[in-house]
C-alpha cells in the first residue's frame, strides 16, 4: 500500500517528467484562454447577487445578513445552501478591479478549477503507479475529455466541486500511502480539500464519510491478520487509535475550514447536516428530451445516467475504466488504491440510481465522479503498455490511445466553444443524438446568437430606425448580458418558443433545449421560415435566430385577443399562408373556428399541426376537443390518451375523457377518470364542478352539494 516517492524530485524518468509539466502547463493556458469564447450558461446571473451578499456578510462582519436568507431578488431562494467559492472569488476579482467584463472573470475561474480536476486526476494515477507515463495518458485523456473541459469554460458549480474532491481524493490515497507518519503537508492538504468542497458544495462532506470507509478498509485486513497474535493486535490497535485520530482532527480542521467560507454554515453548523440530507431532493423538476421522449426528471429511467456517462465520454475511457481491474488493479499490492479509485466513481451514480434522485442535463449532478474515472481509464491504458512484452507492442498500444482520442480532439477543434455537447461513436456522435437527447441545455451558444444580431443590424441596419430593435429570447438572462452596451438601440424580453408568434419583437432567439422530438426531427417544419442564423454543431442546429419578416401572426393574436374576430381570421390565415408550420397561428385560428361553430374547419387545421408535430399536447388537446363538440367520443379519447405518452403530467387528457364518459352516461368510468384526474391537480375546479354534476345526476345530492361547498371555499 505504501509508495514512498517525491513528486518533483523523482529521477526516475526525467524525459517523461518534463513532458507531464509541460502539458500540465500548456493545458492550464489552454483552458483560460479558450473559456474567453465560452457562452453565459443558464444558471450565472442567479449567482451574481449572491456573490455580492456572501462579500457583504463578511465585510460587514455579520451584520448584513442577507446572504444566509433567500433572497428572492437573486431568482432563486436556495443559493444561501452553496457555498459557491468559485462565485465569490470571481466577484472579489472583478469587484476589486473594477473590470467591466464580469464574465470573463468569471469563466477564467472556472476553468482554473476545472484544470485543477484534470492536474490532480494525473497526479493520483502516478501516485498510484510511480510512472509519470500513466499521469500523462490521464492529463491527456481529461483534457480531451469535451463534456467536462467544456463545463470547466462557464460552470462555476459541477467542475470546481468535482476538482476538490478529485483534490481530497488525491491527499486521501497520499495520507494511506504514508500512513502511520504522513507528512505534515500532506495533513494540511488533506484538511484544506474538505473545506473548500464544502465551500462549493455541501456534498464535501462525501470526503469526510470517505475517510471514515477507506480508513476502516486499510485497517480491517490488518487486525484480521492480528488476531492470534497478541502483540501484533496491540500494535495494530495502537494504529486504529492514530489513525481515528487523525481522522476526526483532519475532517474537524477541514469542516471549521468550510465553515468558515461559507456564512450559511458559518452563522450555524447544523445547517450543513441538514442540507445533506436533503440533497437528493434538490434542484427543479424539468422536463427533458431522452431517447427521443419528452421526460419528467423526477422520473428518469433507472438508466438514465449510465446511458448519458457511456454516449458523452471519450470511448477510450470506457475501455480503460472497464480494462483496468483485469490488467494489474486487482493484484494484492494495488487492490486498496484501486478500491478507493472506483469507490469514488461508481459509488455516486449508485447512489443516484438507488436515491431516485432529481437530476438533468445529463451526468452534470454527478460530474464529480469523472476525474476518478479516468484515473481509472489512464491506469488502464498505462497497464497494458507495462505489461507489453515487446517495445513494438508498447509503441502500437500507445499510438492506439492517442488514435482512440482523435474523434473527441477534431469534435473539440470543429466545435469550440460547444464541447459540452460532445457524444460520442456509440450514440452515433451529434447527428445520432440530435432530437433524441437534450443539446444546448445550458444556453451556451446564446452569446454567438446575440452577436449575430448585433453584426446583422450594424451592417444592414435596424428593422425600424424610429425605436430600438426588439431582441427576445427564452433565456433573456445572458441575452440582455450580450447587449449591456447597447441599451440605447435594442432592448431584450422573454418569450416562449410556443408562444413567439403572439409577441411584437424583431429578432427572436432559441436554443432547441425542451422542443419535441417530433418537431425538431421534421425538416419541413424546422427550422421555421424566417430563420435568419443557425448555430450548428457537427452539422445540426442547436440554436436559431428568428428574423421577423411579417408580422401578421402578432397582429391576428392581438386583434383575437380584443375580441376582433373579423380582424384577426384574414391576418391568421396571412401568417399560415407565409409559414404553413406556424404554430401560434394555427391554435388562435382552431380557437376561433371552435368559437365560430366551424368544426370541420377546425378539425383540418388541428389535423395538420398534428401530422407535423405530433408531440405538441397542445394540438392534441385542441384535435381531442374538437371531436368531443363532435360527438366522436371514440376518437376523442384515442387522442385524449396521446396526450398522457407525450406528456404523463397534462391533466387535459383525462378532462377531456371525463367529459366524454360523462356525455355517453359512463357516470361511474367519469367519476375514476376525474379522480385519477384530481390526484394530479387537486385545484382543478372544472372537474369537482363536473363530479358534483355527476353525482347530482345519480341521485346523491347531498355528495353533489358537498363537492360544491368545497370548490366554493376554495381560492
Amino acid at each position: 500500500m505504501k509508495l514512498n516517492l517525491k513528486f518533483w524530485k523523482d529521477k526516475s524518468c526525467g524525459l517523461e517528467r518534463a513532458i507531464f509539466i509541460a502539458l500540465s502547463a500548456l493545458t492550464l493556458l489552454a483552458a483560460v484562454l479558450l473559456s474567453k469564447d465560452a457562452g453565459m450558461s443558464g444558471d450565472e446571473h442567479y449567482h451574481l447577487g449572491h456573490a455580492q451578499d456572501v462579500v457583504n456578510f463578511y465585510t460587514s462582519f455579520g451584520k448584513d445578513s442577507t446572504a444566509v436568507h433567500p433572497n428572492p431578488k437573486n431568482g432563486q431562494n436556495n443559493l444561501h445552501m452553496y457555498g459557491q467559492l468559485p462565485d465569490n472569488i470571481a466577484y472579489l476579482i472583478y469587484n476589486s478591479f473594477g473590470i467591466n467584463d464580469i464574465m470573463q472573470v468569471r469563466h477564467a475561474v472556472a476553468s482554473v478549477f476545472g484544470w485543477l480536476a484534470i492536474f490532480f486526476a494525473a497526479l493520483l494515477a502516478f501516485r498510484i503507479t510511480g510512472r509519470w507515463r500513466a499521469a500523462i495518458f490521464t492529463l491527456c485523456l481529461f483534457f480531451l475529455s469535451p463534456r467536462f473541459f467544456g463545463q470547466s469554460f462557464n460552470n462555476l458549480k459541477d467542475p470546481p466541486f468535482a476538482a476538490m474532491l478529485m483534490m481530497g481524493t488525491y491527499y486521501l490515497l497520499y495520507f494511506f500511502q504514508t500512513f502511520p507518519k504522513p507528512p505534515k503537508r500532506v495533513i494540511a492538504m488533506l484538511a484544506l480539500s474538505i473545506g473548500l468542497a464544502l465551500a462549493v458544495r455541501v456534498g464535501g462532506l462525501l470526503l469526510i464519510a470517505y475517510f471514515g470507509l477507506f480508513g476502516l478498509i486499510y485497517w480491517v485486513p490488518q487486525w484480521w491478520q492480528s488476531r492470534k497474535s497478541p502483540s501484533k493486535k496491540k500494535t495494530v490497535m495502537q494504529l486504529f487509535k492514530r489513525l481515528f485520530l487523525y481522522g476526526l482532527a483532519i475532517s474537524a480542521a477541514g469542516f471549521f475550514v468550510g465553515m468558515l467560507l461559507w456564512p450559511y454554515a458559518l452563522v450555524n453548523p447544523k445547517h450543513v447536516f441538514e442540507i445533506f440530507a436533503d440533497m437528493s431532493k434538490w434542484g427543479y423538476v424539468l422536463r427533458h428530451l431522452f431517447e427521443g421522449k419528452m421526460i419528467w426528471s423526477d422520473s428518469n429511467p433507472w438508466y438514465y445516467l449510465p446511458r448519458y456517462i457511456a454516449y458523452t465520454v471519450p470511448v477510450v475511457a470506457l475501455m480503460g475504466a472497464a480494462i483496468y481491474p483485469f490488467v494489474g488493479g486487482l493484484k494484492k499490492s494495488n487492490i486498496f488504491n484501486t478500491f478507493i479509485v472506483y469507490f469514488a466513481f461508481i459509488f455516486p451514480v449508485f447512489w443516484i440510481i438507488y436515491t431516485g434522485a432529481n437530476v438533468y442535463g445529463g451526468w452534470r449532478h454527478a460530474m464529480f465522479m469523472y476525474p476518478p474515472m479516468v484515473v481509472a481509464a489512464g491506469l488502464g491504458v498505462d497497464a497494458i503498455i507495462e505489461k507489453a512484452k515487446s517495445k513494438h507492442f508498447k509503441i502500437a498500444f500507445t499510438l492506439l490511445f492517442f488514435v482512440l482520442l482523435i474523434n473527441p480532439f477534431m469534435y473539440v477543434v470543429k466545435n469550440h466553444p460547444y464541447e459540452y455537447l460532445y457524444f460520442n461513436q456509440l450514440a452515433g456522435g451529434i447527428k445520432g443524438a440530435y432530437g433524441n437527447y437534450e443539446m444546448d441545455y445550458y444556453y451556451h451558444s446564446t452569446r454567438e446568437a446575440s452577436e449575430w444580431i448585433l453584426a446583422d443590424v450594424r451592417k444592414n441596419g435596424a428593422p425600424d430606425s424610429t425605436r430600438k430593435t426588439k431582441v427576445t429570447s427564452w433565456h433573456p438572462a445572458s441575452v440582455n448580458y450580450f447587449f449591456r452596451k447597447d441599451t440605447a438601440d435594442f432592448s431584450v424580453g422573454f418569450v416562449r418558443w410556443n408562444e413567439r408568434g403572439n409577441s411584437d419583437w424583431d429578432y427572436a432567439i432559441f436554443t432547441i433545449t425542451g422542443m419535441n422530438a417530433e418537431l425538431l426531427k421534421n425538416k419541413k417544419a424546422f427550422p421555421p421560415k424566417n430563420t435568419a442564423y443557425q448555430i450548428k454543431v457537427d452539422g445540426v442546429p442547436i440554436c436559431i435566430v428568428l428574423k421577423r419578416e411579417e408580422k401578421s401572426d402578432f397582429l391576428g393574436h392581438r386583434a383575437m385577443q380584443q375580441g376582433n374576430i373579423g380582424e384577426a381570421i384574414p391576418l391568421l390565415k396571412k401568417a399560415l399562408d407565409y409559414d404553413a408550420y406556424n404554430e401560434q397561428s394555427l391554435n388562435d385560428l382552431i380557437a376561433i373556428y371552435q368559437h365560430l361553430g366551424a368544426l370541420d374547419s377546425a378539425q383540418m387545421l388541428a389535423q395538420r399541426w398534428v401530422a407535423f408535430n405530433r408531440g405538441n399536447t397542445t394540438a392534441l388537446n385542441q384535435l381531442a376537443n374538437i371531436y368531443l363538440k363532435k360527438g366522436d367520443y371514440s376518437s376523442a379519447a384515442v387522442t385524449a390518451n396521446a396526450i398522457a405518452k407525450y406528456n404523463s403530467r397534462d391533466i387535459s387528457g383525462l378532462w377531456v375523457i371525463a367529459q366524454a364518459q360523462a356525455q355517453q352516461g359512463q357516470l361511474n368510468d367519469a367519476l375514476r377518470t376525474l379522480q385519477q384526474l384530481l390526484r394530479t391537480r387537486g385545484d382543478f375546479k372544472p372537474a369537482y364542478q363536473l363530479m358534483a354534476q355527476i353525482y347530482d345526476r345519480s341521485g346523491n345530492r347531498q355528495r353533489a352539494q358537498e363537492i360544491m361547498t368545497a370548490v366554493n371555499s376554495m381560492p
